[in-house]
């Protein structure tokens, strides 16, 4: 695929090849065929060309002409409708009385049966019109009853969690990376950008795009196994050179930086640091970064304490999910601390969406098998079941008290049954068999 560019004719040769740069820069830079330029071309014009970035080079497909410059300035021509008009007038109307007014009292006539509002006798002053409580009205305030003086509304405000502040990201300067790709030769470039962009697998991917393009165009492809071994052989010398400029930026910014990308240059000094310079800015780094894990981790627990202190229970779960000491475990003090509010926040009369939002904080805190809730809400609802059905992995024993069914009230147990009395093997004389009666 093609890019326009702006190109500055630098040269042109005996055979007719023009030599050109990118207007305003040293690079890119090339050659192009006189025969893609326009009629009366010379050395210095800026034009727009069409240009395609291969492995090794740019090379110009076409070229357009400059736009001649305008002798004149474009006008626009404005057709009118033929009439011959009049311009605008204007008239001033002097200032009149209020008492020019009266005129208009019929529109008072239909709505009030009266003319002007002048006369306020029946309804009195706007001062008196506060007295409406009797119909349950607005009283001293607005429509509602509320007091017109925003400032005399007493009802809290709810306060809004504010953000955090975004940990600055580490940017690294480019000296030891721009060093490294001087001293590559100027061939070699374009292929080094490539593998320090994409790797080798990118360099690759590279090739077959532009070998697919060269066997549409029947023109010899490139080979890409040489090519293949000249990147693999500058591939280490890039990434260290890389990894120099991010280690000396993160060492700079070692107080503020954020951990998670200083803690990533640290790993990557492994295949980074290649040599004793590099190998004593690594040893630095690492240095710097436990003195700065040890101070963030004290003032993480100082936090924690601080919030429990505050009744700020939810804030402490969260924030106890995201030490700054990977694997420290939590004091049991403050974990019993953390635990104990935790179930207190949820009861029978809190509300179901704080109770869910508690068991979204319990569930991703390291304190989730240790927090017993008090008592399920006295309504639950579908959205927080659906909060147990997604957290029911991280607190089995907390989803279970929303599966098991509610104990039904206790029924009156039978009666036992009377067990029947043994036979005995004597009749009794009432029990005995009555006489048969002869038959005659």
């Amino acid at each position: 695929m093609s890019r326009r560019l702006e190109v500055e004719l630098t040269s042109k040769r005996e055979d007719g090849t023009y030599t050109w740069r990118a207007a305003g820069a040293k690079q890119p830079k090339g050659e192009l065929d006189g025969a893609l330029l326009y009629e009366g071309a010379e050395v210095g014009d800026v034009v727009r060309a069409d240009a395609e970035f291969a492995v090794d080079g740019v090379f110009i497909v076409s070229v357009q002409p400059p736009k001649a410059k305008r002798q004149k300035p474009q006008t626009l021509e404005i057709l009118g409708s033929g009439k011959d008009e009049g311009g605008v007038t204007t008239q001033l109307v002097g200032k009149r009385g209020r008492d020019d007014r009266g005129d208009r009292g019929g529109r008072g006539d239909k709505r009030r049966g009266g003319g002007r509002r002048d006369n306020r006798g029946e309804r009195g002053e706007r001062g008196d019109r506060g007295g409406r409580n009797d119909r349950g009205g607005r009283g001293d305030g607005g429509r509602d009853g509320r007091s017109r003086n925003r400032g005399g509304n007493d009802r809290p405000r709810r306060e809004r969690p504010r953000p955090e502040p975004k940990p600055k990201r580490l940017r690294a300067k480019r000296i030891h990376r721009d060093a490294a790709l001087n001293d590559i030769p100027e061939m070699q470039r374009p292929l080094a950008r490539i593998v320090l962009r994409d790797g080798v697998p990118g360099l690759r991917s590279t090739i077959e795009k532009q070998n697919e393009l060269a066997r549409t165009r029947s023109q010899p492809e490139i080979p890409p196994k040489m090519l293949e071994a000249v990147g693999e052989k500058l591939l280490p010398r890039l990434r260290s050179a890389e990894w120099r400029d991010n280690a000396e930026a993160a060492l700079a910014g070692i107080g503020d930086v954020d951990l998670r990308d200083i803690r990533k240059v640290v790993v990557a000094a492994e295949n980074g640091a290649k040599d004793e310079e590099g190998r004593a800015l690594a040893q630095q780094l690492k240095d710097g970064l436990s003195a700065r894990v040890e101070a963030e981790h004290g003032k993480w627990l100082s936090e924690l304490n601080s919030l429990l202190g505050e009744g700020r229970t939810v804030r402490a779960l969260r924030q106890s999910s995201r030490p700054p000491k990977a694997g420290a475990p939590l004091p049991g003090d403050l974990a019993t601390r953390l635990a104990e509010g935790a179930s207190a926040s949820m009861t029978a009369d809190t509300a179901p969406e704080r109770w869910g939002t508690v068991l979204d904080a319990v569930a991703y805190s390291p304190v989730r098998q240790q927090v017993q809730p008090q008592a399920l809400p006295a309504k639950v609802t579908d959205e927080l079941r659906a909060t147990v059905r997604k957290l029911s992995k991280r607190v089995p024993h907390i989803a279970a008290m929303f599966d098991s069914p509610a104990p039904a009230a206790a029924a009156p147990a039978p009666a036992a049954p009377t067990p029947p009395a043994a036979a005995d093997p004597t009749p009794a004389a009432d029990q005995a068999p009555a006489a048969e009666t002869p038959q005659s």
